[in-house]
Protein backbone atom coordinates (compact mmCIF):
# COMPACT_ATOMS: atom_id res chain seq x y z
CA UNK A 1 0.00 0.00 0.00
CA UNK A 2 1.10 3.59 -0.43
CA UNK A 3 2.14 5.95 2.30
CA UNK A 4 -0.39 8.84 2.31
CA UNK A 5 2.28 11.50 2.73
CA UNK A 6 3.92 10.47 -0.54
CA UNK A 7 0.90 9.39 -2.55
CA UNK A 8 1.18 12.42 -4.83
CA UNK A 9 4.96 12.89 -4.76
CA UNK A 10 5.37 13.36 -8.48
CA UNK A 11 2.67 16.04 -8.62
CA UNK A 12 4.01 17.69 -5.50
CA UNK A 13 7.47 17.92 -7.05
CA UNK A 14 6.12 19.63 -10.15
CA UNK A 15 4.12 22.11 -8.07
CA UNK A 16 7.06 22.80 -5.77
CA UNK A 17 9.17 24.03 -8.66
CA UNK A 18 7.08 27.18 -8.83
CA UNK A 19 8.13 28.12 -5.31
CA UNK A 20 11.82 27.47 -5.68
CA UNK A 21 14.16 30.45 -5.68
CA UNK A 22 17.82 31.12 -5.12
CA UNK A 23 16.96 32.22 -1.59
CA UNK A 24 15.41 28.82 -0.76
CA UNK A 25 18.10 26.72 -2.43
CA UNK A 26 19.48 24.02 -0.15
CA UNK A 27 22.34 21.56 -0.01
CA UNK A 28 20.85 18.07 -0.07
CA UNK A 29 23.11 15.34 1.30
CA UNK A 30 22.41 11.94 -0.25
CA UNK A 31 23.72 8.50 0.60
CA UNK A 32 23.08 6.04 -2.23
CA UNK A 33 23.93 2.42 -2.99
CA UNK A 34 24.99 1.06 -6.36
CA UNK A 35 21.65 -0.07 -7.75
CA UNK A 36 20.45 3.39 -8.77
CA UNK A 37 23.81 5.08 -9.21
CA UNK A 38 23.95 5.26 -13.02
CA UNK A 39 20.44 6.70 -13.39
CA UNK A 40 20.93 8.95 -10.37
CA UNK A 41 24.09 10.51 -11.84
CA UNK A 42 22.18 11.27 -15.04
CA UNK A 43 19.18 12.75 -13.19
CA UNK A 44 20.79 14.88 -10.47
CA UNK A 45 21.96 17.69 -12.80
CA UNK A 46 18.38 18.07 -14.07
CA UNK A 47 17.02 18.20 -10.51
CA UNK A 48 19.62 20.82 -9.56
CA UNK A 49 18.79 22.90 -12.63
CA UNK A 50 15.04 22.78 -11.98
CA UNK A 51 15.14 23.47 -8.25
CA UNK A 52 18.32 25.43 -7.55
CA UNK A 53 19.24 22.90 -4.85
CA UNK A 54 22.75 21.44 -4.77
CA UNK A 55 23.08 17.70 -4.25
CA UNK A 56 26.09 16.33 -2.36
CA UNK A 57 26.44 12.58 -2.71
CA UNK A 58 28.15 9.79 -0.75
CA UNK A 59 28.21 6.35 -2.39
CA UNK A 60 28.29 3.02 -0.61
CA UNK A 61 26.59 -0.36 -0.21
CA UNK A 62 23.25 -0.68 1.55
CA UNK A 63 24.64 -3.06 4.13
CA UNK A 64 27.87 -4.53 5.43
CA UNK A 65 30.70 -3.21 7.55
CA UNK A 66 32.96 -1.52 4.99
CA UNK A 67 33.84 2.08 5.79
CA UNK A 68 31.61 3.45 3.02
CA UNK A 69 28.54 1.29 3.78
CA UNK A 70 25.49 3.49 4.36
CA UNK A 71 24.74 2.22 7.90
CA UNK A 72 28.40 2.76 8.84
CA UNK A 73 28.37 6.29 7.39
CA UNK A 74 25.27 7.11 9.44
CA UNK A 75 26.80 5.66 12.59
CA UNK A 76 29.85 7.83 11.97
CA UNK A 77 27.66 10.92 11.94
CA UNK A 78 28.09 11.89 8.30
CA UNK A 79 25.48 14.41 7.08
CA UNK A 80 22.44 12.81 5.45
CA UNK A 81 19.11 14.07 4.18
CA UNK A 82 18.13 11.34 1.71
CA UNK A 83 19.00 7.65 1.79
CA UNK A 84 18.56 5.60 -1.40
CA UNK A 85 19.21 1.91 -0.86
CA UNK A 86 17.89 -1.65 -0.80
CA UNK A 87 14.33 -1.55 0.51
CA UNK A 88 14.68 -4.05 3.34
CA UNK A 89 17.90 -2.38 4.51
CA UNK A 90 16.08 0.97 4.59
CA UNK A 91 13.34 -0.78 6.53
CA UNK A 92 15.91 -1.87 9.12
CA UNK A 93 17.03 1.75 9.53
CA UNK A 94 13.41 2.80 9.98
CA UNK A 95 13.06 0.23 12.78
CA UNK A 96 16.23 1.62 14.36
CA UNK A 97 14.74 5.11 14.33
CA UNK A 98 17.28 6.46 11.84
CA UNK A 99 14.83 7.12 8.98
CA UNK A 100 11.46 8.89 9.07
CA UNK A 101 9.00 6.02 8.71
CA UNK A 102 6.36 7.70 6.55
CA UNK A 103 8.99 9.16 4.21
CA UNK A 104 9.79 5.81 2.59
CA UNK A 105 9.15 5.55 -1.15
CA UNK A 106 9.87 2.40 -3.16
CA UNK A 107 11.35 3.65 -6.43
CA UNK A 108 12.37 0.71 -8.62
CA UNK A 109 12.67 -3.03 -8.98
CA UNK A 110 16.04 -4.43 -10.01
CA UNK A 111 16.85 -7.93 -11.35
CA UNK A 112 20.12 -9.80 -10.87
CA UNK A 113 22.25 -10.44 -13.94
CA UNK A 114 25.31 -12.46 -14.92
CA UNK A 115 28.38 -11.00 -16.63
CA UNK A 116 31.51 -12.33 -18.31
CA UNK A 117 34.62 -10.56 -19.52
CA UNK A 118 34.16 -8.87 -22.90
CA UNK A 119 34.66 -11.36 -25.70
CA UNK A 120 34.51 -14.42 -23.45
CA UNK A 121 32.04 -17.19 -24.34
CA UNK A 122 28.58 -16.58 -22.89
CA UNK A 123 27.17 -19.57 -21.05
CA UNK A 124 23.61 -20.75 -21.51
CA UNK A 125 21.60 -19.31 -18.60
CA UNK A 126 18.13 -20.00 -19.97
CA UNK A 127 17.14 -22.33 -17.13
CA UNK A 128 18.07 -23.17 -13.56
CA UNK A 129 19.84 -26.31 -14.76
CA UNK A 130 21.98 -24.48 -17.33
CA UNK A 131 22.95 -21.85 -14.72
CA UNK A 132 23.97 -24.72 -12.43
CA UNK A 133 26.14 -26.22 -15.16
CA UNK A 134 27.73 -22.83 -15.89
CA UNK A 135 28.57 -22.38 -12.20
CA UNK A 136 30.08 -25.85 -11.92
CA UNK A 137 32.15 -25.28 -15.08
CA UNK A 138 33.50 -21.86 -14.01
CA UNK A 139 36.81 -21.73 -12.17
CA UNK A 140 36.09 -18.41 -10.42
CA UNK A 141 32.85 -16.65 -9.48
CA UNK A 142 32.25 -13.23 -7.93
CA UNK A 143 29.20 -11.76 -6.21
CA UNK A 144 28.53 -8.51 -4.38
CA UNK A 145 28.41 -7.80 -0.65
CA UNK A 146 24.93 -6.28 -0.99
CA UNK A 147 21.45 -7.71 -1.57
CA UNK A 148 22.16 -9.66 -4.77
CA UNK A 149 25.26 -11.29 -3.32
CA UNK A 150 23.53 -12.21 -0.07
CA UNK A 151 20.86 -13.99 -2.10
CA UNK A 152 23.31 -15.72 -4.48
CA UNK A 153 25.56 -17.01 -1.70
CA UNK A 154 23.00 -17.92 0.96
CA UNK A 155 20.00 -19.01 -1.13
CA UNK A 156 20.68 -19.61 -4.82
CA UNK A 157 23.67 -21.92 -4.45
CA UNK A 158 21.73 -24.00 -1.92
CA UNK A 159 18.64 -24.04 -4.15
CA UNK A 160 20.79 -25.48 -6.94
CA UNK A 161 22.34 -28.03 -4.56
CA UNK A 162 25.91 -26.81 -5.18
CA UNK A 163 26.70 -24.81 -2.04
CA UNK A 164 29.63 -27.07 -1.13
CA UNK A 165 31.14 -26.90 -4.64
CA UNK A 166 30.99 -23.10 -4.56
CA UNK A 167 32.87 -22.62 -1.28
CA UNK A 168 36.35 -22.63 -2.79
CA UNK A 169 35.71 -20.75 -6.03
CA UNK A 170 32.98 -18.18 -5.33
CA UNK A 171 33.89 -15.05 -3.38
CA UNK A 172 32.19 -11.93 -2.12
CA UNK A 173 33.49 -8.61 -3.43
CA UNK A 174 33.20 -5.86 -0.82
CA UNK A 175 32.49 -2.31 -2.03
CA UNK A 176 34.01 -2.72 -5.54
CA UNK A 177 31.57 -3.31 -8.44
CA UNK A 178 31.60 -7.00 -9.38
CA UNK A 179 31.87 -6.08 -13.05
CA UNK A 180 35.30 -4.56 -12.46
CA UNK A 181 36.54 -7.87 -11.05
CA UNK A 182 35.19 -9.70 -14.09
CA UNK A 183 36.70 -7.14 -16.47
CA UNK A 184 40.13 -7.71 -14.91
CA UNK A 185 39.79 -11.45 -15.48
CA UNK A 186 39.78 -12.18 -11.76
CA UNK A 187 36.41 -13.98 -12.04
CA UNK A 188 34.87 -15.86 -14.95
CA UNK A 189 31.30 -15.16 -13.87
CA UNK A 190 29.97 -12.17 -11.97
CA UNK A 191 26.58 -11.77 -10.29
CA UNK A 192 25.12 -8.36 -9.45
CA UNK A 193 22.13 -6.13 -10.16
CA UNK A 194 21.97 -5.49 -13.92
CA UNK A 195 21.85 -1.74 -13.20
CA UNK A 196 25.22 -2.06 -11.45
CA UNK A 197 26.75 -4.17 -14.22
CA UNK A 198 25.68 -1.89 -17.10
CA UNK A 199 28.04 1.04 -16.37
CA UNK A 200 31.14 -1.18 -16.20
CA UNK A 201 33.41 -1.28 -19.24
CA UNK A 202 35.13 -4.49 -20.27
CA UNK A 203 32.29 -6.92 -19.58
CA UNK A 204 29.40 -8.47 -21.47
CA UNK A 205 26.11 -8.96 -19.67
CA UNK A 206 24.91 -12.48 -20.44
CA UNK A 207 21.42 -11.66 -19.21
CA UNK A 208 19.19 -11.79 -16.15
CA UNK A 209 18.88 -14.89 -14.03
CA UNK A 210 16.05 -17.13 -15.29
CA UNK A 211 12.71 -16.75 -13.53
CA UNK A 212 13.05 -19.81 -11.21
CA UNK A 213 16.28 -18.33 -9.78
CA UNK A 214 15.62 -14.60 -10.09
CA UNK A 215 15.42 -12.42 -7.00
CA UNK A 216 14.05 -8.94 -7.60
CA UNK A 217 15.44 -6.27 -5.29
CA UNK A 218 13.42 -3.16 -4.49
CA UNK A 219 15.38 0.07 -4.08
CA UNK A 220 13.79 2.68 -1.84
CA UNK A 221 14.37 6.22 -0.66
CA UNK A 222 13.69 7.90 2.66
CA UNK A 223 14.48 10.96 4.75
CA UNK A 224 17.14 10.53 7.45
CA UNK A 225 16.09 11.49 10.98
CA UNK A 226 19.18 13.72 11.16
CA UNK A 227 18.20 15.61 7.99
CA UNK A 228 18.67 19.36 8.08
CA UNK A 229 16.88 19.82 4.73
CA UNK A 230 13.91 17.42 4.79
CA UNK A 231 11.78 19.47 2.40
CA UNK A 232 14.50 19.62 -0.25
CA UNK A 233 15.11 15.92 0.37
CA UNK A 234 11.42 15.17 -0.24
CA UNK A 235 11.60 17.20 -3.46
CA UNK A 236 14.49 15.02 -4.67
CA UNK A 237 12.65 11.81 -3.82
CA UNK A 238 9.57 13.17 -5.58
CA UNK A 239 11.62 13.93 -8.68
CA UNK A 240 13.12 10.41 -8.74
CA UNK A 241 9.59 8.98 -8.45
CA UNK A 242 8.21 11.20 -11.21
CA UNK A 243 7.63 10.61 -14.90
CA UNK A 244 10.60 12.91 -15.62
CA UNK A 245 12.95 10.26 -14.21
CA UNK A 246 11.42 7.21 -15.84
CA UNK A 247 13.47 7.06 -19.06
CA UNK A 248 16.81 7.28 -17.24
CA UNK A 249 15.74 4.58 -14.78
CA UNK A 250 14.61 2.21 -17.53
CA UNK A 251 17.76 2.86 -19.58
CA UNK A 252 19.90 1.82 -16.62
CA UNK A 253 18.15 -1.56 -16.33
CA UNK A 254 15.61 -0.70 -13.64
CA UNK A 255 11.83 -1.12 -13.52
CA UNK A 256 10.20 2.01 -12.03
CA UNK A 257 7.45 1.44 -9.44
CA UNK A 258 4.46 3.63 -10.42
CA UNK A 259 3.46 6.28 -7.93
CA UNK A 260 6.21 5.65 -5.41
CA UNK A 261 4.36 2.77 -3.77
CA UNK A 262 5.64 1.06 -0.64
CA UNK A 263 5.37 -2.56 0.40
Amino acid sequence: MRRPAFRTLALAFTAALAFTSAASAAEVHVMISGGLTAAYKALVPEFERKTGHKVITAFGPSMGTTTNAIPVRLERGEPADVLIMVGYALGDLIKQGKVVADSRVDLVKSPIGIAVKSGAPKPDISSADTVKQALLAAKTIAYSDSASGVYVSTEMFAKLGIADQMKDKARMIPATPVGEIVAKGEAELGFQQISELKPVAGIDIVGPLPEPLQKITVFSAGIAKVSKEPDAGKALIGFLASADARDALVKSGLDPIPGGATH
